[in-house]
């Protein structure tokens, strides 16, 4: 029995796909504050398989233990955390509270009841503004944010945890940038609000919902002048927890992996492909450049490749398709 936390989310919806499709037992929490049940249904109705889900908070360890003694968990993935950028500037004590004081619980009641086996995720906002790209996993951590410095914080507690009990198994895994949707567009990313994050913006402007993208910048040194960024299809990131889990259940230590296509592409480059494969147009306008963005940042996947046998397989245009397939069949996202 594998617990999921954060089950309801984007990304912690579509490993719960993977990992149902792949014969795991799964039990699930997520106290729904940026994510909708419905999700949980969803995953359901794709795998036709059922399991228990808890709308609870991480920071209620009385109904967290619940979830521990009535489950026989053997591991854990936790996706759980609050995660817009720019919110944690304006709330920076929140973000410290509910993402690290919910992972010290977590790991709490999984020390109490002896389960020592743990896949976390990060996010390559650890690394700041990284010197030269791509980014392996030993290069400097120093990061910008109080989301960032969220992620970075737990990764050293739970180095911290490793250090004092050998015997437990961590898995790290730092996500770049996760897009797209699952294929038959039954789940995908439902942002509350105006999206921080390019994709869903780019498909509310497609489908009507919003006028016009804003592109922060276009004089960066690249090829035309806008960011770029390493896009992985949500899928492929999903299956790398597969692929982690598996490493944690047969090994103990600390692990770090950067999930990720390895390659680049420019905010004006995933217009033109969404133009090209949706035959919708996304008009844009160019404004100043966000404080703090750097010109490009892309992974280096070789770690991952050699150590966990991943590699993400989905291109740019499925990206794209899955993407704007969620959309249409999701408009308002899950009502």
């Amino acid at each position: 029995m594998i617990l999921v936390t954060g089950a309801a989310g984007f990304i912690g919806s579509h490993a719960c796909v993977e990992l149902l499709n792949a014969g795991y037992e799964i039990v699930t929490v997520d106290n729904l504050s940026n994510s909708k049940r419905e999700a949980i249904n969803r995953v359901k109705q794709i795998t036709k398989r059922d399991f228990l889900f808890y709308p609870i908070d991480l920071l209620d360890k009385e109904a967290l233990e619940k979830v521990f003694i009535e489950n026989k968990i053997k591991a854990v993935i936790h996706f759980a955390g609050l995660k817009a950028v720019g919110e944690s500037t304006e709330k920076p004590l929140m973000y410290y509270y509910n993402n690290i004081v919910g992972t010290i619980i977590l790991c709490e009641l999984m020390t109490k009841y002896k389960i020592k086996r743990i896949v976390f995720s990060s996010s390559a906002t650890v690394y700041g503004m990284p010197d030269q790209v791509p980014i392996s996993e030993n290069s400097p951590l120093r990061a910008m944010n109080p989301y960032g410095r969220t992620k970075l914080m737990i990764e050293e507690i739970l180095r911290d945890l490793y250090l004092s009990d050998k015997s437990w198994s961590i898995s790290i895994l730092r996500y770049f940038n996760p897009v797209g949707a699952h294929p038959s567009g039954t789940i995908g990313e439902d942002p509350n609000g105006i999206p921080s994050n390019l994709m869903p913006f780019i498909t509310q402007v497609a489908i009507g919902k919003l006028n016009q993208l804003k592109v922060f910048g276009n004089d960066y040194e690249t090829i035309d002048g806008t960011g770029i960024r390493d896009y992985i299809h949500v899928v492929d990131l999903a299956k790398g927890h597969l692929k982690a889990l598996e490493v944690v259940m047969n090994t103990f230590g600390v692990k770090v992996f950067n999930l990720g296509t390895g390659s680049g592409y420019s905010v004006l480059q995933i217009i033109e492909t969404f133009e090209k494969v949706t035959k919708k147009s996304v008009p844009y306008q160019i404004v100043e450049r966000r404080q703090g963005d750097v010109a490009a940042i892309y992974a280096d996947t070789n770690k991952a490749k050699d150590e966990l046998g991943w590699v993400a397989t989905k291109g740019l245009e499925e990206m794209c398709i899955d993407s704007w397939r969620w959309q249409v069949n999701n408009p308002k996202g899950y009502i």
